[in-house]
């Protein structure tokens, strides 16, 4: 084992000196990190006995902080006022994904349950923005279309979960053939509710406490950055002790945070940018050792099919009939069609709703996210900087 921990910290070490040259080539963070668990796993340098535990609380943790910091970044009401377009991609483009997705699903595994179809075309919906860094950080790139895509990613977790919940459940219900609906709408909306609520309060509450403390200098940036990770545990665990969703606890409870600090979060974008990369990369690295090396060697043709047709039509072809209507030519529509990653919410939300489904379903629906994660960090990482350049250039030439 420490021959493997020694190989991972010195491939951070190394890549840590050469992450701003990288920057503007095909090579990304999440590329190189899930390569690198993949690497040691499989070559067998790291054996890591029980590590199904040590990756779902890898996975726990990073779900929670990463919904939480996404949700605080998000401006609710300049997005309502200026830019109509991360709306109409959350509120047409997400559930038309999950439903085309479905359908195509249906296509590649008649075998299949209409509800566990559903549950992996939900799972496939939510986008990753740490894959699309050379876009979403590129100034060639308009920045009505940079924040579009961020906002966009940030939001697409938190309103894509309550969905992945719904089928995962529905799905458990059925194959255990309960006929009791009405406790199972009952428990799963208590869940959701307690969730949001418990939420908004820690948020609120947790705003009220820190702009109390920052107009009377009680504290500086750095310890108000240890408090994020903080306050997201807070979220989590209250909402669990209560009964809620944990994970929509901690979307909500950051949603209500950021609107309430507005432009004295700057801790949070310090935050995102250092420590929560950090997070970001050993959960990549994890994914890759635990459920890759799997993952590969049960890829099958249908498998692969559905993938492929989720990434290059399914989510095009969704965000371009959500644009419909706005003042976007099509060349952006197919622009922001395809730069929508699967990275790291698909493979989290697939590893912690397998615990809840049956285990024959469970493989199933990991098999698809993790393999959908690793085709989407090499085809979006290899295309981003290329696309965004020349996606600039055009823009550019028509507004001369």
């Amino acid at each position: 084992m420490e021959m493997g921990i020694l190989v991972i910290l010195v491939c951070v070490g190394g890549y840590s000196m050469l992450a701003k040259r990288l920057s503007s080539t095909v090579i990304t963070a999440p590329m190189v990190f899930i390569t690198l668990g993949f690497c040691v796993s499989y070559f067998g340098i790291l054996q890591v006995n029980d590590f199904d535990e040590v990756l779902y609380l890898t996975a726990e943790v990073a779900l929670v902080v990463l919904l939480f910091l996404d949700a605080s970044q998000v401006n609710l009401r300049h997005l309502q006022k200026e830019n109509s377009l991360p709306l109409r991609m959350l509120t047409i483009g997400l559930p038309f994904a999950v439903l085309l997705g479905t359908l195509v699903g249906m296509l590649f595994f008649p075998t299949w349950s209409l509800a566990l179809i559903a549950l992996c075309a939900a799972i496939l919906a939510p986008t990753d923005a740490a894959l699309s860094q050379a876009v979403i950080t590129n100034n060639i790139v308009p920045e009505n279309e940079r924040q579009t895509l961020s906002v966009e990613s940030g939001l697409y977790d938190g309103l894509a979960l309550p969905v992945i919940l719904f089928f995962a459940s529905f799905l458990t219900l059925h194959e255990t053939q309960s006929s009791n609906y009405i406790k199972w709408l009952a428990q799963g909306g208590s869940q959701i509710l307690i969730g949001v609520c418990v939420g908004a309060a820690v948020g609120y509450v947790c705003g009220r406490v820190f702009l109390f403390g920052e107009s009377h200098k009680f504290s500086s940036s750095i310890f108000e950055s240890i408090g994020v990770l903080a306050l997201s545990g807070t979220a989590y665990l209250s909402a669990t002790m209560l009964g809620g969703n944990e994970f929509i606890s901690a979307f909500v409870a950051g949603l209500t945070f950021g609107q309430l600090v507005k432009g004295h979060c700057r801790f949070i974008y310090k935050f995102t940018e250092s420590e929560g990369q950090i997070l970001v990369w050993a959960a990549f690295t994890a994914i890759g050792i635990g459920l890759l090396p799997q993952a590969i060697d049960q890829l099958t043709l249908p498998v692969a099919g559905f993938i492929l047709v989720s990434l290059f039509f399914v989510r095009p072809i969704a965000i371009y009939i959500s644009l419909l209507g706005s003042k976007t030519k099509p060349v952006t529509r197919l622009f922001m069609g395809w730069f929508g990653p699967r990275g790291l919410a698909t493979a989290l939300f697939a590893l912690l709703v397998s615990r809840e489904i049956l285990p024959e379903h469970s493989q199933a629906v990991l098999v698809v996210a993790i393999n959908a994660v690793w085709m989407s960090t090499l085809l979006h990482g290899m295309s981003a900087v290329f696309l965004a350049k020349r996606y600039g250039q055009f823009t550019a030439k028509k507004r001369r």
